[in-house]
């Protein structure tokens, strides 16, 4: 074997936990295998001899790519584009997962949280996903962002409040998320208007991404009991909708033309479903590899 085909080999086993830190960093599948890319060609033009961890090493490198995408996002003048577009979803069967997936996926990073971690600074992102997520110490997270230690606890205290204030503390567990993913299919097939309401919490927040920049949002349980059946009435009758796991919790992906057509990831708390978060645009989720 190679110089080359050796350092390959190390990269490819933590290529799973770069893309882990990616992910979580950008909420873009694309934009974090980018990153991982870039981890990649960084070193293969280094001298890997001379590097004594690798995995700190690379975590490093693509938290510093990720960093700076983040930070290039707000040079352009992207802030209002991004509270416009949710974090792309990662979507699998039912029955079964993806080893990719379970990586990407470990300790419960569903839609939800992403939507919260993309309303933070770069700076106190990169602190909270790296530290809260991945345990890198704060000394270590101190140098990427040329801050003191102190300095870098403040700033994923900050995120942390941020994030506890606006997640819940008990979900419900696997099998009643199921359970009420299933109901709220069920009464949408039907057109059961009280059915929906009944599964659905009084305040309940929808954020449909349509794509072009356009964010649509709605609260309460009989607008969005509402807008499902709408929704429904109107689909044609060749569609179809299935139970998937979004972010690895029960949700829905429509079929039209048998391609993905919209995605739904459901926030269940107790018996209801206290959020919802569409997809809605079918050339975005044709570019996240959704079968």
């Amino acid at each position: 074997m190679s110089d080359t085909d050796f350092l390959a080999d190390q990269f490819e086993q933590h290529r799973a936990h770069l893309r882990a830190v990616s992910y979580r960093m950008l909420g873009s599948l694309s934009e974090a295998d980018d990153a991982v890319q870039e981890a990649w060609l960084r070193l293969s033009r280094s001298d890997a001899e001379e590097i004594e961890n690798l995995d700190g090493w690379l975590t490093t490198v693509v938290a510093r790519v990720c960093l700076n995408m983040l930070r290039a996002r707000k040079t352009r003048g992207e802030e209002a584009l991004d509270e416009l577009r949710l974090p792309d979803p990662v979507v699998e069967r039912i029955d079964g997962g993806h080893p990719e997936h379970e990586a990407l996926l470990a300790d419960s990073v569903g839609l939800a949280l992403l939507v919260v971690l993309e309303q933070l600074s770069p700076a106190e992102r990169l602190a909270f996903v790296l530290h809260d997520m991945f345990a890198v110490p704060f000394d270590d997270i101190a140098e990427m962002l040329e801050r003191s230690p102190e300095a870098t606890r403040q700033l994923a205290s900050r995120a942390r409040r941020r994030v506890q204030g606006t997640t819940l503390d008990t979900p419900a567990d696997g099998a009643r998320q199921r359970e009420v993913a299933e109901a709220f299919l069920s009464a949408s097939r039907e057109g059961d208007f009280e059915r929906l309401v009944s599964v659905l919490h009084p305040d309940v927040l929808l954020r449909a991404d349509t794509g072009a920049g356009r964010l649509l949002l709605t609260v309460g349980a009989e607008k969005v009991a509402g807008q499902a059946i709408l929704f429904r009435s109107t689909a044609p009758e060749t569609d179809t909708t299935e139970l998937v796991l979004v972010n690895g919790t029960p949700g829905l992906m429509q079929i039209r033309g048998g391609r993905p057509f919209s995605v739904v990831a459901f926030t269940v708390a107790g018996d209801h479903i206290v959020q919802m978060d569409i997809i809605a645009d079918p050339e975005r989720l044709a570019g996240l590899g959704v079968s």
